[in-house]
C-alpha cells in the first residue's frame, strides 16, 4: 500500500500506525501485525509503532489467507515449449491470485507443478469460466504474447450450452456497449453510449430446449459473452450472475457454468509458426 501525497495542511495522521489503523482495521489487527514485524518499507526495515506519518511511503505485508477448499477438476496441460504453456482450465479455478482465491488458482498451482516460478498468464478467464488459456514461461517471453492480445491478434472461440429459442436468428452480432463498475458483481449494457463490445453469435446444434452456439467474440469486455446471451434470452446454463444474481458459496462447485473458451489460434510472433490450441471439455460440464 501507499500513503497519500503530501497533504497542504499537514499530515492527517500523526503516525504510520494511525494511518494503518485507518487502512487496515477492518480487516486485520494492525498492533499485532506491528509487534509482529509484519509490516516493513521498501528497504524491508519494519514500521515502527510510533514512526512519523510520511507521505507517499510504500508499506509492504502478506495478507493473512483463509483455509481454502481445494477446487475440484484437473488442469490439463495442452502444450508446452520453451516459451509458453497452454492449459485446459477446470471450472471455479482462478486464473491469477485475487480476493478469496490465492492458492487455489492456475498461476500459484502451475509454478510449483511445472517448477517455472515466472510463469504468468497472457490473458485470463473468469473464475467459473472453463478453457484454453494461455501462459508465457518466464518473463522474457511476456511482451511479444502480450502485443498479439493488445493488437486483436488472436483469434478466439467459445462454446456455450444455453436456451433454444426459435425467435432467435443465427447468426447475429450483438454490438452494444458494457461497463462494469469496479466492486460491483454484475457488467451492465449503457443505452445509447460507443459501442465497445461486439460478438458473433451461431448455433451449432440444439438439443431439446438447449443449444450449444459458437461465440466469437471481436472485443474482451468483462463477462461479455454472458451478458450478450442473456441480452438475446438465453442465459448461459448455470450463470450465477446473468439473468440474476444467484446466492452461493464461493465454495460451492456444484453447478458449472457451461461456458468453455474453446479455441485460440493466432501466429507465433517469435518464430511465425501458425498455433491452434483445442480444449477437449464437451457438454454438459460435470459438477
Amino acid at each position: 500500500m501507499r500513503t497519500p501525497d503530501r497533504h497542504q495542511d499537514g499530515p492527517p495522521w500523526p503516525t504510520m500506525a494511525a494511518w494503518l489503523e485507518h487502512r487496515l482495521a477492518a480487516h486485520a489487527d494492525v498492533g499485532e501485525m506491528l509487534a509482529d514485524e509484519r509490516l516493513v518499507y521498501d528497504d524491508l526495515r519494519p514500521v515502527g509503532a510510533d514512526d512519523p506519518y510520511a507521505p507517499h511511503t510504500f508499506v509492504w505485508f502478506h495478507r493473512d489467507l483463509r483455509d481454502e477448499v481445494e477446487v475440484p477438476g484437473e488442469i490439463r496441460i495442452l502444450h508446452r515449449d520453451e516459451r509458453i504453456v497452454v492449459v485446459d482450465k477446470p471450472a471455479f479455478l482462478s486464473t491469477i491470485p485475487r480476493g478469496q482465491h490465492v492458492v487455489q488458482s492456475v498461476v500459484v498451482r502451475l509454478r510449483a507443478q511445472l517448477d517455472l516460478p515466472e510463469l504468468t498468464p497472457l490473458h485470463r478467464l473468469d473464475r467459473v469460466t472453463s478453457g484454453v488459456l494461455l501462459m508465457a514461461t518466464e518473463r522474457r517471453w511476456r511482451g511479444p504474447y502480450q502485443t498479439l492480445f493488445e493488437h486483436r491478434r488472436v483469434s478466439k472461440t467459445y462454446r456455450a450450452l444455453a436456451a433454444w429459442q426459435a425467435a432467435l436468428e443465427s447468426p447475429v452480432v450483438v454490438r452494444n456497449h458494457l461497463r462494469k463498475e469496479r466492486g460491483a458483481l454484475r457488467a451492465e449494457v449503457v443505452p445509447d453510449a460507443p459501442v465497445n463490445a461486439e460478438t458473433l453469435v451461431e448455433m451449432e446444434a440444439r438439443d431439446g430446449d438447449l443449444a450449444v452456439y459458437r461465440l466469437s467474440p471481436r472485443t474482451g469486455r468483462t463477462h461479455q459473452l454472458r451478458l450478450h446471451l442473456a441480452g438475446l434470452g438465453s442465459p448461459i446454463v448455470g450463470d450465477p450472475l446473468y439473468p440474476t444474481v444467484t446466492d452461493a458459496s464461493v465454495d460451492d462447485f456444484s453447478r458449472p457454468l457451461q461456458l468453455i473458451a474453446s479455441e485460440l489460434r493466432f501466429t507465433d510472433p517469435v518464430d511465425g509458426a501458425d498455433r491452434r490450441f483445442v480444449s477437449d471439455r464437451t457438454f454438459p460440464l460435470r459438477p
